[in-house]
């Protein structure tokens, strides 16, 4: 049992945490207005992934040519719809900004929380990262199309930097200016984003350049067929890929404080974006390769830019480019408001430093751990692009390396909160549940074991170890913090009460934060 004592001083502890109540007003400089209704929180869910359909899939191809990839696309979205039934019926039963970590939280303990609270951290600030990369790319080979500038001349340095500089500057800003104006942009890029797709499709068909037998043409293997050119085998390492189709609609949960209803739109929301986002998949997964080739656009970059370039004048590609370009940047704006409220939460529970979870007075919106988050994958891409710089088979390796860190933190975090899922259904039988998963226990298992089988597909693609180490240095470096000085430093925050009162207090909209957490059943 733990009690709230005066401000400053020390309480009970749990699992070897100790908690130390908030001074007055610590809550007051860490508010969150709630904004979002459900349309809200579809758009901010697609806008984060919907960047998967433009780049970042396509490497996947080349692990396990197309049919490889089109099988562990369907295990993925097997895997997101488990996984999306039970984050709703947890993210209804926790309404906290906390999401994975205070599933894990409630769990596994502080140091479950942690761990998942981290990898989460690993993703979403990487991942940022990753679709900054890509969109300069896209960027610079636009403005070196329509108007032969670019940051990355053969002959001259490498300022590519440029645009990371400026990608950061422009969305954290963006992303700072309040929840109401992130969730209408997010909705707004959501829709241009996914007309992209539908015109790439329809321009496609309408020109004739859609050839289904260019699907299959990665030569075999000796002893394999067209459809499997590396064998069964080839389907683990696409499991990875397939996920960059999906990765980041678990965010939902984090935007529990600043919606209006998040007990009955967040689960709705989180089922109608996997719906949604399986459907362009599977579209740009027949059409893409279709037009181009699977052989062709494996490496590639900007694979739809590659698919506008095929059927359509140089020009009108780069001009249709920059709408595609809209997909990316709605991705960085979802992922870069998770990445804010992934790190405000765990920061205002005491996790990471209390300073990161300040709110701005005028729009309540954690710009500390916005600008952090940019720094740190700012730092991120600057070590990429110097092992980059090493040779041209470094540059790919590198680029694949920051994708599979951004992965490998997203599948520990998949596996954490199915677990969690399972464990809360029986550790908290009385805890208030609006709305339960239609697949219960059964879909969790089946969505956390995919989602075991995702990372050892990266574990066992030797390219991408690199990924692995740094992931496993991240995890090491944190814990060690965490055992010496973070979990003598907790704050009883609504995550850690949801926790410590086994389920029963719960909503911080109508709850206070600082009344005492009766014992736990």
């Amino acid at each position: 049992m733990t009690k709230t004592s005066p401000s400053g001083s020390t309480t009970g502890g749990s699992s070897g945490a100790t908690y130390t109540a908030a001074e007055a007003g610590y809550f007051e400089k860490r508010t969150l207005k709630r904004t979002a209704g459900f349309w809200g929180l579809m758009g901010i869910g697609i806008a984060a992934v919907i960047s998967g359909d433009f780049s970042g899939w396509n490497p996947g191809l080349g692990q396990a040519g197309w049919g490889g990839l089109f099988i562990a696309t369907l295990i993925i979205i097997v895997m997101y719809f488990g996984m999306l039934f039970s984050i709703g019926e947890m993210s209804a039963a926790m309404p906290h900004t906390g999401g994975a970590y205070s599933f894990a939280r409630a769990a596994l303990g502080p140091w479950g929380g942690f761990v998942t609270g981290l990898a989460e951290t690993i993703e979403y600030v990487v991942t940022t990262a990753v679709v900054v990369l890509f969109s300069a790319y896209y960027l610079d080979a636009i403005t070196l199309s329509l108007i032969n500038f670019t940051l990355a001349p053969a002959d001259g340095p490498n300022l590519m930097w440029i645009w990371w500089v400026v990608l950061y500057a422009v969305f954290v800003g963006l992303n700072s200016l309040g929840a109401q104006a992130s969730f209408r942009f997010a909705l707004i890029v959501a829709i241009i984003s996914a007309a992209v797709l539908v015109v790439f499709a329809v321009l496609a068909i309408a020109n004739g350049a859609v050839d289904f037998g260019r699907l299959l043409n990665i030569e075999p293997e000796a002893g394999n067929s067209q459809f499997l050119p590396f064998g069964f085998a080839g389907i683990l390492f696409a499991l990875p890929f397939a996920t960059w189709f999906f990765l980041g609609i678990e965010e939902l949960p984090l935007a529990a404080e600043e919606a209006h209803n998040p007990q009955k739109d967040i689960p709705k929301a989180g089922i109608w974006g996997i719906i949604t986002l399986a459907f362009f998949a599977l579209l740009v997964l027949f059409l893409n390769p279709a037009v181009t080739g699977s052989a062709e656009i494996a490496a590639s970059g900007e694979p739809l830019l590659d698919g506008f370039r095929a059927f359509l004048p140089e020009d009108v590609a780069a001009v249709l480019s920059l709408f595609a370009l809209i997909g990316l940047l709605a991705s960085l704006q979802g992922i870069m408001f998770a990445a804010g409220r992934n790190m405000y939460s765990l920061s205002r529970a005491g996790y990471y430093p209390k300073f990161l979870s300040l709110t701005g007075r005028k729009h309540q919106t954690p710009w500390v751990a916005l600008i952090a988050g940019a720094v740190i994958g700012f730092i991120v891409l600057l070590l990429v692009q110097a092992i980059a710089s090493t040779s041209d088979s470094a540059s790919a390796a590198a680029n694949g390396i920051i994708l599979f860190i951004a992965v490998f933190g997203a599948v520990i975090s998949y596996c954490s909160q199915m677990l969690s899922f399972v464990v809360l259904r029986r550790r908290f039988p009385n805890a208030v549940r609006p709305y339960k998963s239609p697949v219960g226990i059964p879909g969790a298992v089946v969505a956390g074991v995919i989602a075991f089988i995702t990372l050892l597909g990266i574990v066992f693609v030797e390219d991408f170890r690199p990924a692995i180490i740094t992931g496993l240095i991240v995890f090491a470096a944190g814990i060690i913090v965490f055992a010496v000085y973070g979990r003598h430093r907790l704050v009883l925050s609504p995550e850690e009460e949801y926790a410590l009162s086994g389920g029963l207090h719960r909503d911080p909209a109508v709850e206070d934060y600082d009344h005492p957490a009766p014992p736990q059943p």
